[in-house]
């Protein structure tokens, strides 16, 4: 492996300033949150748009994306202006210092996915937490579920080890799914002696596809509880109560949506009451597909004229 320094540049002052906080024994807290993998209802996106818009932000590492990304595979958007080039959006992946609402910092890793050097990239992770003295690494994402979104939102809750997440129960077993680099992040920090976990919000299959602001609430919530961070969430809350009346609204003006939804809000009150002994997913063939629940939504949308959310 190529050595990892050579794929990010650090800010020599705020990496002071950063050091010198840590050197008393509180090293900063990493979150991360990458675009490019599955993100359903932009959870960990949203989360991202809100930390660095709604908390003071200072960039503290940014990583070469010109060997991270491959660009044909995710090109970049070019504006084209009358008869010129006039803006291009530069793709990023950078380490930024936020500060909660009392001032306590903690590191967030934001930007896009790396389509290669997942292990140089990880071990430069590594570099990044060993240095700063990060206790614990968190990452942030949404997975879409066959729940209904009138029921409270809950996590899967993973981590390098146990005693970071027992008061989550598991609604897994074991299972094999497509790799991620914060996954495999996560993976070699446990195996480097680093405390890292992470929450996949469940997102209702029909909304995996949009912005939906309270899995980002549900995400924050978790992160605020693990770390005694204040996130200021009031904005996102809005936002959320706003998309929660738009998708009652057109829940509502469809009969067939609104049986779906009915039929997921009763199965999935079943399949909670019994969760202590098997799990949401232990029953899944019960629960209807996300292929019907899109063919439901996809013939109401359909009739709509609106510029609502999109179910």
């Amino acid at each position: 492996m190529q050595d990892p320094n050579d794929i990010y540049d650090v800010d020599p002052q705020v990496a002071a300033e950063v050091e010198t906080r840590s050197a008393g024994g509180l090293g900063p807290v990493l979150v991360h949150a990458l675009r490019g993998f599955m993100d359903a209802g932009s959870a960990g996106q949203l989360a991202v748009e809100h930390l660095t818009e709604e908390l003071p932000a200072t960039r503290l590492a940014t990583f070469d994306v010109d060997q991270l990304i491959d660009y044909r595979s995710r090109r970049p958007i070019m504006t084209f202006d009358s008869s010129t080039w006039s803006d291009y959006d530069e793709p990023e992946l950078v380490v930024d210092v936020i500060h909660d609402a009392a001032g306590v910092p903690f590191l967030l890793l934001h930007g896009l996915e790396p389509d290669v050097q997942w292990e140089r990239f990880a071990s430069a992770v590594r570099q990044i937490v060993e240095r700063f003295d990060v206790p614990l690494t968190i990452g942030l994402h949404g997975i879409p579920m066959g729940i209904p979104h009138t029921r409270p939102l809950s996590v899967t809750a993973h981590a390098t080890r146990p005693e970071l997440i027992s008061d989550h129960k598991s609604w897994f077993g074991t299972v094999q799914v497509p790799a991620s680099a914060s996954a495999l992040l996560e993976l070699r920090l446990g195996q480097s002696g680093h405390d890292a976990m992470g929450f996949a919000v469940h997102v209702p299959h029909y909304l995996a596809q949009s912005s939906f602001p309270q899995a980002s609430i549900t995400a924050l919530e978790n992160l605020q509880r693990v770390t005694g961070l204040d996130l200021q969430l009031a904005s996102l809350t809005q936002a959320a109560n706003e998309t929660v009346l738009e998708i009652e609204r057109q829940v509502n003006g469809s009969e067939e949506v609104a049986a779906v939804v009915h039929a997921l809000e009763e199965q999935y009150d079943a399949f909670t009451h019994n969760l202590g002994r098997t799990g949401l997913l232990a029953e899944s063939a019960q629960l209807p597909t996300a292929d019907e629940l899109g063919e439901e939504f996809e013939r109401f949308l359909a009739q709509q004229t609106g510029d609502g959310p999109g179910l």
